[in-house]
C-alpha cells in the first residue's frame, strides 16, 4: 500500500511537470515566431522622437538579445517537458503492474531529476531577468506613461508582431517556475526511494549475514555434539 501511494505521488508529480513544461514552451516558441527570431530578452533600446520635427516617438532598439537566451529557454522547457512524460508513463506503467525500480535506476532518476531542476531554474532566471530588463527599456525604468503590459497594445514599429508580448512571458514566466518547484518535489521524492531502497536493501545484507552467523553457529554446535557422542 505503501508503495502504492508513493508511485501515485510521483505519477501526478510527473504529470504536473508536463503541463506546467507545456505551458511554458508554448508561449516562448509563439513569441518566437512573432518576433521572426528575434530575442526580446536582454534587449536593449530607447524612445526616440520619429524625426527632428515630430513630437511623436518611437522605440528604437540598441541591441537585440542573444538568440541563445530565447533558444535555450525553449530547449530547456522541451528538456523538462519530454522528461516528464517519459517518466510518468513509466510510473505510471510500474503503477499499474505493482512493481518498482530496482537502487540502481531510483539512483539513476534522481540523477536525471537534479539535472533538470538546475537547467529549469537556469531557464525560469534567464527569462525573468531578462524579461525585465526588456520592460525596463520600452518603459524607460517606469518612466513612460505606459506599463509594460499596456505597451503590448501600441505598435512598436519593430517589423515584429509585439501585440501579445507581456502575455506570452508572463505566461512562461509563471510555466518555468511552476516546472521548476514540481521538479524539485520530484528530486526529493527520488532521494527518498534511493534512500529508502538503500535502508531496505542495507537490511536485506543485515538479515543475510545474521542468517549466516546463525547457521555457521548451528553447524559448529551439531559438530560440536557429534564430536562428544563420539568421544562417549
Amino acid at each position: 500500500m505503501a508503495l502504492n501511494n508513493f508511485l501515485f505521488a510521483q505519477c501526478i508529480s510527473y504529470f504536473l511537470a508536463f503541463l506546467f513544461g507545456f505551458i511554458a514552451v508554448v508561449p516562448l516558441s509563439e513569441n518566437s515566431a512573432d518576433f521572426q527570431g528575434r530575442c526580446l530578452l536582454f534587449t536593449e533600446g530607447m524612445w526616440l522622437n520619429a524625426n527632428l520635427t515630430a513630437e511623436r516617438q518611437r522605440f528604437t532598439v540598441d541591441e537585440w538579445g542573444p538568440e541563445s537566451a530565447c533558444r535555450f529557454s525553449i530547449l530547456a522547457g522541451g528538456l523538462a517537458l519530454l522528461a516528464a512524460a517519459v517518466q510518468a508513463w513509466r510510473t505510471l506503467f510500474f503503477l499499474c503492474k505493482g512493481h518498482d525500480d530496482s537502487f540502481f535506476y531510483a539512483f539513476v532518476n534522481l540523477l536525471i531529476s537534479s539535472f533538470v531542476v538546475f537547467v529549469i531554474f537556469i531557464a525560469s532566471t534567464i527569462v525573468s531577468v531578462g524579461f525585465n530588463m526588456w520592460c525596463d527599456a520600452i518603459t524607460e525604468k517606469g518612466t513612460m506613461p505606459n506599463s509594460c503590459e499596456e505597451l503590448q497594445d501600441i505598435d512598436l514599429e519593430l517589423n515584429i508582431e509585439n501585440s501579445s508580448f507581456y502575455d506570452q512571458f508572463a505566461i512562461a514566466q509563471f510555466g518555468l517556475w511552476a516546472s521548476w518547484l514540481t521538479w524539485l518535489g520530484i528530486t526529493i521524492l527520488a532521494f527518498l526511494k534511493v534512500y529508502h531502497n538503500y535502508r531496505q536493501e542495507d537490511l536485506l545484507d543485515s538479515l543475510i549475514a545474521e542468517k549466516e552467523l546463525l547457521i555457521g553457529r548451528s553447524s559448529s554446535r551439531t559438530s560440536f555434539q557429534d564430536e562428544k557422542s563420539g568421544m562417549i
